[in-house]
């Protein structure tokens, strides 16, 4: 079972749900707080991380943007309420999905399933490199580089980028792809895609034109160019 580090203040919340990971089998390092958290980061090595959004000291989304300036290692984020604001910011900083509190260790333990069957369930996995004008994805090695200089993706982002060029043109709508990618086959929050779109965008487009990879259809969905 996968290493998870747990990064929660709330002590009940913490013990709760590291008690009930590890009796489902997972190696459980928690921290409580964002300072903790990154320091385990770097000696426990997890295979995904629960990162409460409310933190002392370094919040949740300081915490985030300071894993992925190092690690893809996929992020859950605990959120006390839905609040648009609250899952909008932890999204935009890089999680790859999001639990609303409280949440029962069986949720917890699916949605850390789903997360980490996007490493193990690559798209249309096979040997070779597509090339895209300047993008070149290697699906077998699930690796995106652009004018030969690789780009850091998570989890969420490569295999979003993996589904949509692997039928270029086909307009997918955001329930499509929350059910593909995020593995969540009921009805999900439409935000995971738009922020996962926002993220990709920003590492894999110019700046300086219209999205050229990732194309909006409106009142539609998405689809995958290049113009």
């Amino acid at each position: 079972m996968p290493r998870v580090l747990l990064i929660e203040d709330d002590p009940s919340i913490r013990e709760g749900v590291g008690l009930g990971l590890r009796r489902r089998g997972h190696d459980v390092q928690a921290a409580e707080t964002g300072e903790d958290g990154l320091a385990l980061m770097a000696s426990f090595h997890p295979e995904l991380v629960l990162l409460d959004l409310m933190l002392p000291g370094i919040n949740g989304v300081q915490v985030c943007h300071r894993i992925r300036q190092t690690s893809e290692v996929p992020i859950i984020m605990l959120t006390a309420r839905g609040d648009d604001f609250d899952i909008v910011i932890g999204l935009e900083a890089g999680a790859d999905d999001y639990i609303v509190k409280p949440a029962r260790t069986e949720v917890i333990e699916a949605r850390i399933k789903a997360v980490l069957r996007r490493l193990s369930d690559p798209v249309g996995s096979r040997p070779g490199i597509e090339t895209h004008a300047e993008l070149a994805i290697d699906r077998a090695g699930l690796t995106v580089a652009r004018n030969g200089e690789r780009i850091a993706l998570a989890p969420s982002e490569i295999k979003l980028l993996l589904h949509l060029s692997a039928s270029p043109e086909q307009v997918f709508s955001r329930q499509q792809l929350l059910e593909y990618v995020w593995d969540h086959s009921y009805h999900a929050d439409a935000r995971l895609v738009d922020a996962c779109v926002r993220r990709l965008r920003h590492k894999i487009e110019d700046p300086a034109r219209s999205p050229r990879y990732i194309q909006t259809v409106r009142g539609f969905g998405y689809r995958f160019g290049p113009l």
